[in-house]
């Protein structure tokens, strides 16, 4: 009954709560079919949204704030089943990996009992986030990892193969949660690695049996879950096929595989660029700007003179613009005439052909010249060339370089094509600086040119694309009857979409170049080095009327007796070390190998979970510490029997530690219950009551005067 309690507890609660917002939002657009863009894998989701089909909900509810009643339509019990669950699974989980260990019952139970009275994994498993997912899937491992040695005398039996299947599934699954699972596959990477090398040394096995046990975990442990993690991937993008509002976060080329939306628009058009062809030009990667922008310009000059007083052109300004409109329309004319219409057949571009740009609706060329640019002095200013009858020629000339000639062929194509516009008289290529103009530039983004050519934001790519003869140059991008359509063969309806790999490459892409930009500030966000003492907790809510609130945070007693198991158990391995070099053995062979097994995959998995974050640059929660706290109490666990069995030596010494403990369990259980109301939030606190569960002045809980 213990192990179902989170789930029961669900009740108290019917507002969205946290992330629950963001996590909730996936699961209607797995409902609708949206496609979304996340910087986590999908499997966390996919068993939330899971839950959500299971109690038959629409889709229909907006997510759009924290503390927002759901409505009945809500199948809010089912949202919070899987997470419920999965949590309440860590117990069992906790104690078999223990037991796998090679501790007694009594060990096994205290670790899964401080994983059940921990108030930060109950508030996770609580409500719709995706951690308890990962830390099960992490312990799992451990668990499929632990059982498969069991039977190393038995190898290539049929639980052998199972249990090392399972270790490879479990590892897939975790990596697909969230990327911390990456540091259980180092976790798991390196003890195979040492176990295979140990094998290496046994003259018992030939050639032959070293290869075999080398195949089958290549087999299991690396080829196995990459083909679960892609099929996972797979298995979003299908149900997430549909255009949604977070289309523009890829490329035009991942677009036009989603149902509506870009492909609706670009499914008829021509495919090959042409002289006298009409083109939008989207910045490729415009994301790592925060957003995407097309290139685009107005009747407004640039000021004659910049903030910092350097003269400029005065010329028309050039942009790169986050919105689809009608002056992001240019034409692609060739130099060498004078009309703007497409010839009858087409005459193609190619790489490396010269252009010239004339913008839509003003009728003026795209131009780069000597001069400094307005927000970037070190690069050229880019312009539409207004022909003040000065000393300043026209210098409107572009070479188009095809970024991917080599996979893709020498022609210049709409939506597949990543090209590179070359300033034929400065070598400088067209580029967003990412700086944002100021209000006479209506803060749009700046363009220029620069001579640094091989960089990312410089890449283009073409979206929309017409071919036509136009009477008039005003009505460029529209659909109206003045346009005279050309003839042509080959549309978007007979190319490839880009398959499944290309798209699973972009999408991971931009997940992890996402999830390094995640460097917001954030009033509850944390460092590292506050975790292990728990410095520093998360307001999940707060009432609108009382003090009761949910604030994450963990047992206190569990998490500094954490601290002291980490450092006991260094402190241990250190004395006796020390002493078997003098001969002095305080245990046998199978507990030394048992206590060195403990470091290298407890306290081991512990620092791989945790110290990688003092690299990370992004920002950081309490909750990051999760999967590194669960090997902590597996740690200070053990290190209770190891204390009681090998460091103890006199039976009232044992009697008296074991009477310690138990008043550090009871500890235990009654400061779980105390933070219970801030684990809960179903509790009504005055403002001394708050105060109270203050223990150390860096925890910001809230006190509203009432």
């Amino acid at each position: 009954m213990l192990y179902i309690r989170e789930i029961l507890l669900y009740f108290y609660f019917s507002l969205c709560r946290f992330d629950e917002m963001h996590f909730g939002r996936f699961a209607s657009m797995y409902i609708r079919r949206t496609f979304f863009f996340d910087v986590h894998p999908p499997l966390g989701k996919l068993i939330i949204a899971f839950g959500a089909y299971l109690g038959d909900f629409s889709g229909n509810f907006t997510w759009e704030r924290i503390g927002t009643d759901y409505p009945s339509a809500v199948p809010v019990w089912y949202l919070r089943l899987f997470p419920a669950l999965f949590g309440s699974l860590l117990v069992p989980l906790t104690y078999q990996t223990t037991v796998e260990l090679g501790y007694n019952h009594w060990t096994a139970t205290l670790a899964g009992g401080m994983v059940l009275f921990e108030n930060s994994l109950v508030t996770q498993s609580r409500f719709l986030l995706i951690d308890s997912f990962l830390l099960f899937f992490i312990l799992a491992t451990l668990l499929c990892l632990l059982k498969f040695w069991r039977l190393k005398q038995s190898p290539f039996s049929p639980w052998w193969w199972a249990w090392l299947a399972g270790t490879g599934a479990m590892l897939a699954c975790a990596c697909s949660v969230k990327y911390v699972g990456v540091f259980t596959v180092l976790l798991v990477g390196g003890m195979i690695f040492h176990e295979l090398w140990k094998l290496v040394g046994d003259k018992r096995l030939s050639v032959h049996d070293l290869t075999s046990h080398f195949l089958a975990r290549a087999g299991l442990l690396a080829v196995l879950p990459v083909l679960l993690y892609l099929l996972l991937f797979h298995l979003h993008l299908e149900l997430a096929n549909r255009s949604g509002p977070h289309d523009e976060m890829m490329t035009s080329a991942f677009q036009a595989t989603l149902e509506g939306g870009l492909s609706r628009i670009t499914k008829s058009q021509p495919v090959s660029i042409a002289y006298g062809s009409q083109i939008t030009l989207r910045h490729t990667h415009g994301m790592f700007l925060g957003r995407p922008c097309w290139l685009h310009s107005h009747l407004s000059t640039y000021p004659v003179r910049y903030h910092d007083n350097r003269g400029s052109s005065a010329q028309q300004q050039v942009t790169c613009y986050s919105f689809k409109d009608i002056n992001n329309w240019w034409i692609v004319k060739d130099p060498g005439r004078t009309t703007l219409y497409v010839d009858d057949p087409p005459k193609l571009i190619h790489h490396g052909d010269i252009i010239q740009l004339v913008h839509g609706t003003s009728s003026r060329a795209l131009n780069s010249h000597n001069v400094a640019a307005p927000l970037s002095p070190y690069s050229q200013e880019v312009t539409c060339y207004i022909d003040y009858n000065i000393s300043l020629p026209a210098q409107n000339l572009w070479r188009v370089e095809l970024v991917d000639s080599a996979d893709e062929g020498d022609t210049w194509k709409s939506i597949q094509s990543h090209i590179r516009l070359v300033h034929v008289n400065t070598s400088a290529a067209l580029k967003v600086s990412g700086l944002q103009l100021p209000d006479w530039g209506f803060h749009q983004l700046e363009v220029v040119s620069d001579r640094v050519i091989q960089q990312e934001p410089t890449i283009w790519n073409v979206e929309e694309h017409k071919y036509t003869q136009v009477d008039q140059a005003d009505v460029v991008g529209n659909n109206e009857e003045t346009f005279n359509q050309a003839t042509y063969e080959d549309t978007m309806d007979d190319q490839p979409l880009m398959g499944f790999l290309g798209r699973f490459a972009e999408l991971q892409w931009k997940m992890l170049s996402t999830n390094k930009e995640l460097q917001q500030e954030h009033k509850y966000s944390s460092s590292p080095a506050e975790w292990p003492l728990m410095e520093r907790g998360v307001a999940y809510w707060l009432h609108p009327r009382t003090n009761a609130q949910i604030h994450f945070m963990g047992n206190p007693v569990v998490w500094w007796s954490g601290v002291v198991g980490i450092l006991g158990y260094l402190a241990l391995l250190g004395v006796f070390l020390v002493r078997r070099r003098r001969a002095c053995f305080d245990m046998d062979d199978e507990s030394w190998q048992r206590y060195i097994l403990t470091g290298e995959l407890v306290l081991g998995g512990w620092v791989l979970h945790y110290v990688p974050f003092f690299l990370m640059e992004r920002t950081l929660f309490l909750h990051h510490y999760l999967p590194a706290l669960v090997f902590k109490i597996l740690l200070l666990a053990v290190m209770v029997e190891n204390i009681h069995t090998h460091v103890l030596r006199w039976p009232i010494h044992r009697n008296v530690f074991s009477a310690l403990c138990a008043v550090w369990v009871t500890c235990i259980y009654f400061t779980y219950r105390k933070f219970a109301p801030l684990t809960y939030g179903n509790s009504d606190l005055s403002a001394d009551e708050v105060t109270d569960l203050k223990w150390l002045e860096s925890w910001d809980l809230l006190i509203q005067v009432l």
